[in-house]
């Protein structure tokens, strides 16, 4: 064998070894009779979340709606040869716009499907 299949022989095994020296502690600390149950309250964490979404889907359809009215105006504006690259350039946009749109119905069935789920 050569040094350096030597030396990347020698890391791996390095690397093996410290992840057992780190991992080692917290497993043994880990008895089940230090495990407490812990109860969290997610109605906060529920709120801020539907709050980030709906600035988040508020901002996209604003974007979306003005990116749409440009390519418009664009294409209105433009030759021939600009309208082509317009139509080229609409497919993405459209795909685009409608996962914005439909990323509030997408999250909802997300979320009616694992709400019930306990860990």
């Amino acid at each position: 064998m050569n040094a350096k299949k030597i030396q990347k022989i020698f890391n791996f095994i390095l690397v093996i070894i410290m992840i057992f020296f780190l991992i080692g502690p917290v497993v043994n600390a880990t008895q089940p009779s230090d495990i407490k149950e812990v109860v969290v309250d997610t109605k906060d964490l529920e709120q801020t979340g539907n709050n980030i979404v709906r600035i988040l889907q508020t901002f996209g359809v604003i974007l979306s709606v003005i990116i749409l009215i440009i390519i418009g105006i664009k294409y209105m504006l433009g030759s021939a040869e600009e309208k082509a690259e317009y139509k080229k350039t609409l497919m993405p946009y459209v795909i685009g716009a409608a996962l914005i749109f439909a990323a509030s119905a997408f999250a909802q069935i997300a979320y009616d499907f694992f709400h019930g789920w306990k860990v």
